[in-house]
């Protein structure tokens, strides 16, 4: 499959809804990667944090249940501080669970960030 082909056929699912998340967010909704295959991008798009010292960290979790769910190997976004920026981390589907989902942890004092995460991924053929 090319290039083309694969961005043509490429779903995108929301991780985290775009708005203002602060100290009190943390596990986000899931998200059923079963009928998607090959390589799928995670991305995250935040600002720059707001109060005093705001720390952002964004972790891929997996769960064959949707219920217990662990970190994904190579799963985490870079820390976001004071500068605003967008990551994508690509992992094959395959070597995933069923659901996965994104965590969000801030910390500082009266922090905030405006961020959104998705997932892009190709949906299996039939």
């Amino acid at each position: 499959m090319n290039l083309y082909n694969a961005l043509s056929q490429a779903v995108s699912l929301v991780l985290a809804p775009a708005g203002t998340y602060d100290e009190t967010d943390g596990d986000q909704a899931s998200i059923d990667v079963q009928d998607y295959e090959g390589v799928a991008l995670f991305i995250l798009n935040a600002s720059a944090g707001t109060g005093t010292d705001p720390t952002l960290d964004v972790t891929i979790e997996e769960s064959s249940d949707d219920s217990t769910f662990t970190e994904v190997t190579d799963g985490a976004f870079a820390q976001v501080t004071d500068a605003a920026g967008v990551e994508a981390i690509a992992l094959n589907v395959s070597n995933l669970k069923r659901y996965v989902r994104v965590t969000v942890d801030i910390g500082g004092t009266t922090p905030d960030f405006f961020l959104a995460a998705e997932f892009v991924g190709v949906k299996k053929a039939g």
